[in-house]
């Protein structure tokens, strides 16, 4: 397999060089200069956050009352919960700041570097691909780009440690190497996010690459197979039970699968391949994005961000595995795979610009999943750097190697046909003034390349420390000046001041101050319209929100409220038939009491007339309504309604009853004797945990005003008794007359067992 190796290198000066390198293009994060902005703070910082304070207060993390009204955080492919570097900064720091998530993201970045340095050494390959490799995996293209998605930055941060170890169980028959790469394939899966799912699929063919090009395919496989079978073992015993939770909350999600159209929307559009070369061509880093899709660039049917589909890598390295594959080096038997590997993850990247997307979305399990096959940016990033890193290893022991003329007229022709469908991008969208410094920028830094190239080659027989060094160097501040310290991926804190635990912010501090928690009641509060990273402030607050921002959400809430992935504009509040008003009767059983809006509250929902609800107070950022007829978290219900659930989804319509005594229940027996009054109050509140006191003479239905979710136990002084789901979208238990203590329990686990015996 290793057709050319060099001597070998120790891994830890490298090592250090890499790290040194690595902290010069990331210094605005460790400074605390600038935070890591958009998703990382309206999604995954509160997500962290809320992990963080659980665990502070001695609760599990396990259900989230903080958004949509209620939420299987365990279950949430982005929670962080099963991903050990966030784990392992909650479980040290019960209120961790913007800079100590931050850290910890650029940690694991960094320590992908360190296995692909290690991938590089086990190999053979030489020190100076593996440094300008690692610089690429953890800076280059979505790595940079998209750092905001943390989960996805720690999913592709495995990959190299994974190839490292199967590599040791496959070509070394190590036990050890097996059960290493079944924990990082299994760190892997447990991201359950697209990169992920990529990352498998490349790290199970480069297994199959490896087996069936061995000098002796079948001594291979015996010698692999032991390692490779422990491997699984422990693989698969670390991921089964999130893997079935996560597909259990799909299931009776807002989106079980996504259609092939639907996926196809996050398609990776061609003329994006121009960022290639320059990656701010079109905008990308500021407010000024005028490539595909924008308001410019109209009429392509995407649904991307602006960062999305960034693929600069570098210009030296692109130069480097240009020039490599046009040569032919690139296809040589040791890396050929990876040659193979790129050009398939970039048919995938391109989603329906190709027939190559439509056969993987029909063959390969997992794709329906997901809506973006763009996200496949992250693994060219990784592909790249492999790619790049070797060609630079055969730079270096085969200097007299020299790239053939018409591999450099083909890259240099490859350069000029780029700058000019720039050109003509920037001329049919009247964006030609703003081409000038981009084009200029990146014609400095590939020509500064070419010729540091040219040096290095000269140097490599009496100087190759100093020639590595200085294109690694090059490499490392090309990344940070072209990759990062932009407005996609680097904000002042202060901008998100208002989701630290400690804000002084007017709006929060005022509906923290104002939320009723008491024996009966707990206010809910709707964040809507405030802003990008608004949604989920409610979790870091202890705020219950009936909305919030994920992608998954449980379809039954979803399907009665009009909640949507996102809260950030006044306009992506929908409503829905059994919900079409803040004044209607679910508004009210949700306790819903405050509304924090980013305008005027008629300008959101649209049957409300002025005053119908009162503004009580105006703050910088919202006007913040109250809704008077909001009710007590916990009732007592002296008599049962039959009512057809389905069928009120669908029409909206309420029977006219008063919830403070009577409650819905599907197949509840009509014409109930009456029943005196009773009463019921909360004795503690916790996340997994709710202890209710009830007292009645004649018995009666308790109605906990929280979402209804399968694994949610119910017990009445220590004796089980069924949850029945009450009014559409809550919980309620029969309760015999006399006084009691009900118990309401999150059980995931038994959930899951439950679910499997009754599939």
């Amino acid at each position: 397999m290793l057709a050319v190796r060099t001597e070998d290198w120790p891994r830890t000066p490298i090592a250090v060089a890499y790290l040194l390198l690595f902290a010069g293009m990331t210094w605005r994060w460790i400074a605390g200069a600038a935070t890591i902005p958009w998703d990382a703070k309206a999604h995954f910082h509160p997500q962290v956050q809320f992990l963080a304070q659980s665990l502070a207060r001695g609760e599990w993390p396990w259900w989230n009352p903080y958004v949509f009204a209620g939420h299987p955080q365990i279950a949430d492919p982005q929670s962080m919960i099963f991903s050990p570097p966030f784990l392992l900064l909650a479980l040290v720091n019960g209120n961790p700041s913007f800079w100590a998530v931050d850290m910890t993201v650029l940690a694991t970045m960094a320590f992908g570097g360190i296995g692909l340095i290690v991938y590089f050494h086990d190999r053979g390959w030489h020190w100076a691909g593996a440094l300008i490799g690692a610089l690429i995996l953890s800076f280059g293209a979505a790595m940079a780009w998209r750092l905001q998605h943390y989960g996805q930055v720690v999913s592709l941060a495995y990959l190299p440690w994974l190839l490292v170890f199967l590599d040791r169980a496959i070509m070394r028959g190590s036990p050890l190497g097996g059960i290493l790469a079944g924990v990082f394939a299994a760190l892997i899966v447990l991201g359950r996010d697209q990169v992920a799912l990529l990352a498998l699929y490349v790290a199970v063919g480069y297994g199959l690459w490896c087996l069936a090009g061995a000098e002796e395919p079948a001594r291979a496989i015996r010698r692999a197979l032991l390692p490779l079978v422990l491997g699984a073992l422990v693989g698969f015993a670390i991921i089964a039970l999130p893997i079935l939770m996560t597909l259990m909350l799909a299931a009776v999600s807002n989106r079980p699968s996504i259609d092939y159209i639907g996926a196809g929307r996050g398609s990776l559009h061609p003329a994006l391949l121009l960022t290639l070369v320059s990656p701010d061509i079109f905008g990308a880093a500021g407010d000024s994005y005028w490539g595909p899709p924008s308001w410019t660039w109209r009429g392509t049917g995407l649904f991307t961000a602006q960062n999305v589909g960034i693929l600069y890598v570098g210009a030296l390295p692109f130069l480097l595995a240009m020039t490599g594959l046009l040569s032919g080096q690139l296809w040589a038997r040791e890396i050929r795979f990876f040659t193979i590997a790129i050009l398939i993850i970039l048919l995938y990247a391109l989603g329906w610009y190709t027939p190559a997307f439509h056969v993987m979305y029909a063959l390969f399990p997992g794709v329906d999943l997901y809506r973006r096959p763009a996200d496949a940016v992250f693994l060219i990033g990784a592909l790249f750097a492999v790619l790049a890193g070797y060609a630079t290893h055969r730079l270096f022991v085969a200097p007299w190697i020299k790239p053939s003329p018409i591999a450099i007229t083909l890259v240099t022709l490859l350069l000029v046909v780029a700058a000019g469908l720039a050109l003509f991008f920037g001329w049919i969208f009247d964006r030609l003034p703003r081409l000038p410094q981009p084009m200029a920028i990146a014609a400095g830094i590939f020509v500064a390349a070419a010729i540091l190239i040219a040096w290095a080659r000269s140097r490599l027989a009496l100087q190759p420390v100093l020639a590595g060094l200085v294109l690694a160097g090059f490499t490392a501040a090309d990344l940070g000046l072209n990759n990062g310290n932009n407005g996609s991926s680097a904000l002042p804190p202060a901008m998100f001041e208002a989701l630290d635990p400690a804000t002084r912010n007017e709006t929060i501090t005022w509906l923290k101050t104002h939320v009723r928690t008491d024996a009966t009641y707990r206010d809910r509060v709707e964040l809507i319209g405030v802003g990008f990273h608004w949604p989920n402030a409610s979790m870091p607050h202890a705020l219950e929100n009936t909305l919030g921002y994920n992608p998954v959400r449980l379809g039954l809430y979803t399907r009665a409220t009009g909640a949507d992935d996102h809260a950030a504009l006044p306009d992506q509040r929908r409503f829905a038939p059994l919900m079409p008003s803040y004044r209607t009767p679910l508004a009210n059983l949700l306790g819903l009491r405050y509304i924090a809006a980013g305008a005027p509250i008629e300008n959101i929902d649209k049957l409300l007339t002025p005053r119908t609800l009162p503004l009580v107070k105006r703050t910088s950022e919202a006007w913040i309504y109250e809704n008077a007829g909001a009710l007590p978290r916990v009732l007592f219900a002296t008599r049962a309604v039959p009512a057809d659930f389905e069928a009120m989804l669908k029409d909206g319509a309420w029977p006219d009853v008063d919830f403070r005594s009577t409650v819905l229940i599907e197949g509840a027996p009509a014409g109930a004797p009456a029943r005196r009054p009773g009463t019921a109050t909360l004795a503690t509140y916790a996340n997994t945990r709710i202890e209710i006191d009830a007292e009645s003479p004649d018995g009666g239905y308790v109605v906990l005003n929280d979402v209804w979710h399968r694994w949610w136990t119910a017990e009445i002084d220590g004796r089980r008794v069924p949850i029945v789901r009450a009014n559409v979208l809550f919980r309620a238990v029969a309760l015999p007359p006399g006084r009691h203590r009900i118990t309401f329990t999150f059980r995931p686990l038994e959930g899951v067992l439950d679910g499997l015996r009754h599939r």
